[in-house]
């Protein structure tokens, strides 16, 4: 049997933590068949595991395994970060029966791209009894124009220096306020998400699911 496999999943990844909810107990948990915007992901990442098992019909890998992940933006500019999106393409590829668990990926390479006409991610799997990977970094004879990155500017265009404050209950009321109905929440009778930042009364929380 084959230990190479390669998966091509057209357009562009995105990451698990934008789409967790966290519960009162601090439990995280992904909503499905919601009608809202939170099943993105679940849809996503059963996209990942339809593609991987209609490309690699009836083969499973088992053993510790090399990945080489090219990942082909359709912006520059507005793309999630790359070293976020391992964790939602490989939980797609686990559920699809190629691998038997992400922790069988002992070596990875990612490698960043952009393609406006055709965003996707290509990802190739190795067999590590009968691969192995080598690299090196050369230094350029003519160096490229540097890329710089900066600090995320506000709207105002001032540099941000700290994050977001965390929600606070009202100073009068002691209570939170929802985030969709922006009513008042007595008590702590209410699910957050966005560490904090989200407060969702138990109302609004049914009619989302």
């Amino acid at each position: 049997m084959t230990s190479y496999a390669k998966v091509v999943v057209k357009g562009t990844p995105i990451t698990k933590s934008n789409f967790k909810l966290i519960n009162k107990e601090g439990r995280s948990f992904l909503p499905m068949n919601s009608g809202k915007y939170h099943d993105r992901y679940a849809n996503y990442e059963q996209e990942i595991a339809f593609t991987a098992m209609a490309q690699n019909p009836g083969l499973v890998l088992d053993e510790a395994l090399i990945a080489i992940l090219k990942v082909f933006y359709k912006s520059e500019k507005r793309h999630p970060d790359t070293n976020n999106i391992t964790k939602s393409i490989f939980d797609g590829i686990e559920k699809s029966g190629l691998i038997i668990n992400d922790a069988q990926i002992t070596r990875l390479v990612i490698e960043e791209y952009y393609d406006k006409e055709n965003p996707r991610f290509e990802l190739e799997l190795f067999g590590d009894s009968e691969f192995n990977l080598t690299y090196q970094v050369l230094k350029r004879e003519t160096p490229l124009p540097k890329k710089s990155y900066e600090l995320a500017s506000n709207k105002k265009g001032e540099m941000r220096t700290r994050p977001k404050p965390v929600k606070k209950p009202d100073a009068v009321t002691g209570s939170n306020s929802c985030s969709v109905c922006k009513e008042p929440i007595p008590g702590s009778d209410f699910i957050s998400a966005d560490s904090g930042k989200t407060i969702i009364c138990r109302g609004c929380f049914t009619k989302l699911l």
